[in-house]
């Protein structure tokens, strides 16, 4: 018994990513299935119910204003020619550059495949065009601030400066995917979807630069 139970630890360890990433799409079908058929608007109404009746105010709204300028594609694309230009590896910084074009590349297909509408124009503090599912800020900003998260974890020395820089970021991209609801612009799942669709195109893509670094073509 024990041995087996040492067993599926070391499957689990070894093979974690690709758990995760089953997770994800086996989530992400049963999400898009049940917007599809929309089966899913009572957790989203309801899900803004909440967020519009305990958090809702005069003194948040210019704080989440400003939390979801972190994904404004402006300030985005900024940070990754400064860490290109900062970074002494500048293979990290193509691979930071690259991610970023691609996963914003990326949601704008799957949002012109899904064509939900944004949620009503009453719930809006501020104005959005384009289609709903998934988020863009949320998926963006997992996917880049994400690759951050993962370099941090690789090459920061220091403890408890890794863990600090790590939760911070961990927060930051939570409240932004908040933010999008808070300010009326998206609905819950797809915060949810973007997070999701974010997480697993994150570990394909670290999965194919890990085996290029080991092929030595990077």
């Amino acid at each position: 018994m024990k041995q087996n139970l040492e067993r599926i630890k070391i499957f689990l360890i070894k093979n974690y990513k690709w758990i995760l990433l089953f997770i994800c799409i086996i989530s992400l079908l049963i999400l898009i299935k049940n917007v599809m058929n929309k089966d899913i608007e009572i957790f989203d109404e309801k899900g803004y119910a909440i967020v519009s009746k305990y958090l809702i105010s005069d003194t948040i709204t210019p704080f989440a204003k400003f939390i979801t300028n972190f994904a404004n594609p402006y300030l985005l694309v900024s940070l990754a020619i400064l860490l290109f230009i900062f970074v002494k590896n500048k293979k990290v910084g193509a691979i930071i550059a690259i991610n970023l074009g691609l996963s914003a590349i990326l949601n704008l297909v799957l949002k012109h495949i899904l064509r939900r509408s944004r949620p009503p124009i009453e719930h809006r503090i501020i104005y959005e065009k384009g289609y709903s599912l998934p988020s863009g800020h949320s998926m963006v900003s997992m996917a880049f601030y994400g690759l951050l998260i993962y370099f941090i974890y690789q090459n920061v020395k220091n403890k408890f400066l890794k863990i600090t820089l790590m939760i911070s970021i961990s927060i930051l991209i939570i409240s932004i995917g908040i933010s999008r609801i808070y300010l009326g612009v998206h609905y819950i799942s797809d915060v949810i979807a973007g997070f999701l669709f974010a997480i697993t195109y994150l570990i394909l893509y670290l999965h194919i630069i890990e085996n290029i670094k080991k092929d030595k073509l990077l």
